[in-house]
């Protein structure tokens, strides 16, 4: 049985709407407008025991959204949703001692005391005895390098700081089912890092469920094989990371190194070739349609000095911003 599976969940906020000026506040009091949005339209997924996936799409395309709710803080318009076999807006406390969700931008400790103390008062809400919490918490904050921060007041700390020790409250109870949402929004290079590390051993060694949503692509790459693609609430996009380059790259990346350091006039034959994204001091960098990169290559080898040339696929973060860019189309999941 997969560990989630949602049924067609639907999601709608009915919002207010209010007109600029005071025409528009007198209007407001006298009779309201309303407007429907739907956050979430519709999707349906599963999600196996152990598996970590990728949650991706633009601002306001239903990721968070869809995350609360399989969290049971939020109820749904319609559909279905079971998690570890619970329906999350019942809040069976079985349900809430399995999961933990992880939001970037919001903080469950709190800001005025040190780490250590919400521990142990998450310890006693989920009822995990003394050396057992306190060996967890050695341990989880051993690994991300935060134990000499146990017994300073959050407020003190760095936002790289404060994730770690975010991330070790709510594997506190070692729940089976962790929600992450933009849990490495804002970090510096290498606490991105030693997070994304931390969450594939985490995901490796405790086979753990987890569903991760993040605007930094590096992200997905290093972390997930699969990806679910969400846009104005509905999935674009369900499948390996690997069908995503392949299906919505036309083009390779062609880095062109010349013998010579020093810079060189541009051959109009390149340009002909592809787009080039960038040229430096002894090296060139092309844009070249699939089909074009084998006489693309024979071409720049024949026309510059060449000392090397390396061939890439287009950054996945440019495959998935043309994709968001098409908004209009539907992309078929099989």
């Amino acid at each position: 049985m997969p560990a989630i599976e949602v049924k067609d969940l639907i999601k709608i906020y009915r919002v207010y709407r209010k007109y600029p000026g005071w025409k528009g506040t007198l209007r407001y009091l006298i009779r309201r407008e309303f407007e429907d949005i739907r956050a979430v339209d519709g999707i349906s997924f599963e999600v196996s025991e152990g598996e970590l996936i990728g949650f991706l799409g633009p601002n306001g395309a239903g990721k968070t959204t869809t995350l609360k709710i399989l969290a049971g803080l939020l109820y749904p318009t319609s559909g279905s949703v079971k998690v570890l076999g619970f329906v999350p807006w019942e809040r069976h406390p079985e349900y809430r001692r399995r999961f933990a969700l992880v939001l970037g931008q919001k903080n469950q400790l709190w800001w005025d005391l040190p780490a250590m103390e919400t521990y142990e008062l998450n310890a006693k809400i989920y009822g995990i005895p003394s050396p057992e919490w306190r060996n967890r918490v050695e341990e989880l904050g051993t690994i991300l390098g935060v134990t000499s921060k146990f017994h300073v007041p959050i407020r003190e700390l760095s936002l790289g700081e404060r994730m770690k020790l975010e991330l070790i409250a709510a594997l506190l109870h070692k729940p089976k089912i962790l929600f992450l949402d933009e849990p490495t929004l804002g970090l510096d290079v290498v606490s991105q890092k030693i997070v994304r590390d931390f969450i594939a051993r985490y995901n490796k060694e405790e086979k753990t469920t987890i569903i991760l949503t993040s605007h930094y692509l590096a992200d997905i790459e290093e972390l997930c094989q699969r990806v679910i693609i969400i846009d104005h609430g509905k999935i674009v996009f369900d499948g390996p990371l690997a069908t995503v380059i392949e299906r919505f790259s036309d083009a390779k990346v062609i880095t062109v190194y010349l013998r010579s350091a020093s810079q060189q006039p541009i051959p109009p034959l390149l340009n002909e070739l592809g787009e080039i994204i960038r040229v430096e001091p002894g090296k060139i960098t092309l844009k070249v349609k699939k089909d074009r990169v084998i006489d693309a290559c024979k071409k720049v080898l024949d026309e510059l000095p060449v000392h090397d040339i390396d061939i890439e696929e287009v950054p996945v973060e440019d495959i998935i911003r043309k994709l968001f860019a098409n908004e209009h189309t539907n992309y078929s999941t099989t």
